[in-house]
C-alpha cells in the first residue's frame, strides 16, 4: 500500500540551472509526478497551489536562497510538514548545517548519483506516508468514540474536551508527553461500549433502575471486547481505559471492584477527567454546573471515587483545564 502511494507521490524541483531540471527529471520521471520551478518565488506559489508531497531544492538562486525558500515554508502551516531535499554544490558542514537548521531533512551534494538520489527520495516519501496513515489511524479512533457518544451527545465535544483534560492530568503527574499524547488519542474510547446498551437504558432521562443500571454497566466489558486481542499499544491503552474507568478508588466501582493502584493509572486520570467534563457541561438529564460546584464535587470525592493524586494534579492546573473546556463548549 505505502508502495503505491510512494509512486503517486508529486515532487517539486526546483533549480535555476536547466541542465540540473533535467538531469533530475531523467532521474525521477519513471516513479513519480514532477512540477518545477526555477526561483524560489515561484517554488513558493507551486507549493501553495499543487501540494507536492517532496521537495528538492536548490541552495544558490537568484533572488531566495534555497534556504530561504524552506524557512518560509516551514513558518506556514500548510506547508510546514513537506519534507525538503536540498541539492546543492555546496558542500561544506556549515553549509549542511544551515540547511538542517533551516528545516530539511536531508543534503544531497552535486554532481548527483542517480541512484543515492533515488534511494534518498524514497525514503523521505516513506517516511511521508507512514505519517499520514498514523495520522488517518488517530482520526479514525477519534471518530470511533465520537461515534459511542453520538446518541446523547451529537457533537462528540465531550469526548475531545475529556480526552485532551485527559493528557494534560497526565503532564501535571509527571508523564511523559508520549504517554499524555497516546492517553490524548486513547481516552475518546472509554465509552465505546455504550454502542452495545439499548437505547430504552442508554437514552433514559431518569434514574436507571436495578435491572438497567445491570444492563449499563455491561459498556466497560463490552468496550473491552471490542478493543482486545490488539498489537496497537494505542488499542491496548484504549482497552484498559474502557475496561477499568468505572473503577473507584476505595474499591466501590465497577465491573471488578479494584481498589487503589489496582486500578491502571490511564483509567484513574480518565475517571476524573470524565466526571470534570460531564458536571462542566450540559447533558440530557442535567444542566451544566459552575466550575466551583464541580472542583467541590470532585474533591469530595476524592480518596472515594477519585485517586487523591489525580485530583491535586487537577486542582494544580485547573485554569488550563478550563480553557480546554471553553475551547470545544456545546452550542445551543
Amino acid at each position: 500500500m505505502i508502495e503505491t502511494l510512494i509512486q503517486q507521490a508529486k515532487i517539486l524541483i526546483v533549480d535555476d540551472e536547466p541542465l540540473n531540471l533535467k538531469v533530475l527529471k531523467q532521474v525521477l520521471q519513471d516513479n513519480y509526478r514532477l512540477s518545477f520551478a526555477k526561483n524560489g518565488m515561484d517554488a513558493i506559489e507551486l507549493v501553495k497551489k499543487e501540494k507536492p508531497s517532496l521537495i528538492l531544492l536548490d541552495v544558490m538562486m537568484p533572488g531566495m536562497t534555497g534556504f530561504e525558500v524552506c524557512r518560509h515554508l516551514k513558518t506556514d502551516p500548510e506547508t510546514s510538514t513537506i519534507p525538503v531535499i536540498f541539492v546543492t554544490a555546496l558542500a561544506d558542514e556549515a553549509d549542511e548545517s544551515e540547511g538542517f537548521a533551516a528545516g530539511g531533512v536531508d543534503y544531497i551534494n552535486k554532481p548527483i548519483s542517480p541512484a543515492l538520489v533515488r534511494a534518498r527520495v524514497k525514503t523521505h516519501l516513506s517516511l511521508v506516508h507512514i505519517d499520514e496513515l498514523k495520522r488517518t489511524h488517530l482520526e479514525l479512533i477519534q471518530r470511533l468514540g465520537r461515534a459511542a457518544e453520538f446518541k446523547d451527545n451529537e457533537t462528540g465535544l465531550h469526548v475531545m474536551r475529556m480526552s485532551h483534560v485527559s493528557g494534560r492530568l497526565a503532564l501535571q503527574l509527571g508523564m511523559d508527553a508520549h504517554y499524555a499524547e497516546q492517553l490524548v488519542h486513547a481516552a475518546p474510547m472509554h465509552d465505546i461500549g455504550k454502542i452495545g446498551i439499548p437505547d430504552h437504558v442508554l437514552l433514559k432521562p431518569g434514574k436507571l433502575n436495578d435491572e438497567e443500571l445491570a444492563i449499563m454497566r455491561q459498556h466497560p466489558q463490552m468496550g473491552a471486547n471490542i478493543l482486545d486481542n490488539s498489537s496497537s499499544p494505542l488499542i491496548k491503552l484504549a482497552h484498559a481505559i474502557a475496561l477499568y474507568h468505572h473503577e473507584k478508588w476505595d474499591g466501590s466501582g465497577y465491573p471488578f471492584g479494584l481498589k487503589g493502584e489496582e486500578i491502571p493509572l490511564e483509567a484513574r486520570i480518565v475517571a476524573v477527567a470524565d466526571v470534570f467534563d460531564a458536571l462542566l457541561n450540559k447533558r440530557p438529564y442535567k444542566e451544566a454546573w459552575t466550575v466551583e460546584e464541580a472542583v467541590a464535587e470532585i474533591e469530595r470525592n476524592r480518596g472515594k471515587h477519585f485517586d487523591p493524586a489525580v485530583v491535586d494534579a487537577m486542582l494544580q492546573c485547573l485554569p488550563e483545564l478550563i480553557a480546554i473546556n471553553n475551547t470545544w463548549l456545546e452550542k445551543d
